[in-house]
């Protein structure tokens, strides 16, 4: 697939980029410990090298990441949101300690605390402003079963669905098909 033309703008492309860490259909997992998840984060600028992260930070993070997700395929799919994606990143929400800083005229929201969780608000801070923004909405996950990788939708119509529409759109498609076939067949003749 070629993700740099799926890549969000400016900071947002660090959600996109968190969302990812899960392949669903390689079955490949990079915050896969603690460990994993404070390299992730500072590799990325969210978090210092020598954190403390614990196993409950990577829990958490893994339930935001999710919860995004999920928020990303309502996008796509125009769907509500599921319940759970929308309380765990409401959960998060709880959790982030935001605070307003003033500079240069410009008004920012930063992480009033440290951590794993401070990394967390930062991310979600860009969700934040990318709804305020009007980007948010171009944020997707892909809705292909097995798949729901994220992507920016730079269409103009904004109605672009799947990471890569010869791959996943297509083999929904036929599986709709071969559905709606199946189900003909077993209806009662007239």
């Amino acid at each position: 697939m070629g993700d740099e033309e799926l890549a969000a703008p400016g900071s947002l492309e660090l959600v996109r980029g968190f969302v990812n860490t899960r392949d669903l259909e390689l079955g490949t997992e990079r915050l896969d410990s603690p460990g994993g998840l404070r390299d992730w984060l500072a590799a990325r600028g969210l978090l210092d090298r020598g954190a403390d992260v614990s196993a409950a930070d990577l829990r958490r993070a893994l339930e935001l990441r999710e919860g995004l997700r999920g928020l990303l395929l309502a996008n796509a799919t125009g769907d509500p949101p599921a319940p759970g994606a929308v309380a765990a990143v409401a959960a998060a929400g709880r959790r982030a300690a935001l605070r307003v800083e003033a500079g240069a005229g410009e008004l920012a929201l930063e992480p009033a605390g440290r951590g794993a969780d401070a990394a967390l608000a930062r991310l979600l801070a860009i969700v934040v402003l990318a709804q305020a923004g009007g980007t948010w909405a171009r944020m997707k996950a892909c809705p292909g079963e097995g798949c729901r990788w994220a992507l920016y939708d730079r269409t103009r119509s904004r109605t672009r669905r799947w990471c890569a529409g010869a791959k996943c759109g297509a083999r929904t498609r036929s599986r709709a098909y071969r559905r709606r076939v199946r189900l003909s067949s077993q209806a009662p003749a007239k």
